[in-house]
């Protein structure tokens, strides 16, 4: 008798544990199809399965105080924006394929930008970065006819004492 509950125990111990190895494994399974797939949300936009709030390890957020606000810039498909800075260009990041942008010929400190699409929708952006260090970002969006096609980024052209304009 003793044997016959004895083995009854050890069968039971041995299914429970098969049981509990076929969950994790599925778990398992179910976890690696979905590692890399994304949701589509209400608007049809395809998403991430994190939100971006979730970091691994020691991490703190980036606080406002911290952040270099944008200047913003309209650009248009048959008018050139200038953009004088005071330094010589180093580096330009263009935000997205919307945008063209170059140094004007014949000046290291002069950037022309331009739409590269009619009536792109999307805002974008566009950093530079001067000889002197100076780092300027910009939000570029479309329009029609842009309010400011000459913007010049510190008054070195005229200082509002040797010509009669004001300054920017």
């Amino acid at each position: 008798m003793k044997k016959i509950m004895l083995m009854a125990a050890l069968m039971a111990a041995m299914t429970q544990a098969h049981a509990q190895r076929v969950v994790e494994e599925t778990d398992l399974k179910e976890t690696e199809e979905t590692v890399g797939q994304t949701e589509t949300g209400d608007d049809g936009v395809k998403q991430s399965p994190s939100t971006g709030d979730l970091f691994d390890g020691l991490t703190r957020p980036i606080t406002f105080d911290r952040m270099i606000p944008p200047y913003a810039l309209e650009v248009t498909f048959y008018k050139t924006v200038h953009i004088i800075f005071p330094a010589t260009i180093k580096y330009v990041d263009l935000g997205s394929a919307d945008i063209i942008a170059g140094k004007a010929d014949g000046s290291e400190n002069v950037l022309r930008v331009k739409a590269a699409l009619r009536d792109f929708s999307r805002e974008t952006n566009l950093a530079v970065i001067t000889e002197d260090g100076s780092y300027y970002t910009f939000n570029v969006k479309y329009a029609d006819e842009p309010t400011k096609l000459n913007i010049e980024m510190k008054d070195f052209l005229h200082d509002g004492e040797a010509v009669n304009r004001p300054n920017n």
